[in-house]
């Protein structure tokens, strides 16, 4: 007797790894803190946070950032925007979107499209062909580009195009 096996091979693939490059971590109605020594600095909140493999975070329904003064008491600047991005890395924001800051104790507001924050070098910029609004307790100035210290209690608008009072700001649309 003879005995004959016969069978066929089934080629196994191998399964080939998938890249994913999406957030690793969603938060819904996020308030982050941020403190040193016990005093408050900084205050974040928005609805949805997304936390990427690098340490970045996306803010892409809207965000507020609060900045507090030195002993961590009082709000002196208020920064909001529809979307924002930090670099964690560099510490930087970036806002983006019907862009609003708020110096709380001077009654000054600023307002453009994209703004920068650098947490390290304490700063708010925007590039040099931003348009900007800033608005004081008495008057209206349009520009393009600004530089501010975090508190915005000084800015210099780079290329200044207009100085308006509030009543002709109002008249005009500005």
């Amino acid at each position: 007797a003879t005995w004959q096996l016969a069978g066929c091979e089934a080629k196994v693939e191998e399964a080939k790894p998938i890249s994913y490059s999406g957030p690793l971590v969603e938060t819904t109605n996020v308030e982050t803190l941020v403190s040193d020594s016990a005093r408050l600095q900084l205050r974040l909140t928005a609805p949805l946070e997304q936390q990427y493999d690098n340490g970045d975070m996306l803010y892409r329904r809207s965000v507020k950032v609060q900045v507090y003064d030195k002993p961590g008491k009082q709000v002196v600047n208020t920064m909001v925007a529809k979307f924002a991005k930090l670099d964690k890395n560099k510490q930087l924001y970036t806002m983006r979107g019907d862009v609003q800051v708020a110096n709380v104790p001077q009654q000054q507001t600023l307002r453009t499209e994209e703004l920068f924050y650098d947490k390290i070098k304490h700063k708010v910029y925007t590039d040099l062909k931003m348009k900007v609004r800033v608005q004081t307790p008495t008057e209206v100035l349009t520009g393009e580009g600004l530089e501010a210290n975090e508190d915005f209690s000084r800015y210099r608008i780079f290329k200044p195009i207009g100085t308006f009072t509030l009543e002709q700001a109002k008249t005009q649309g500005i």
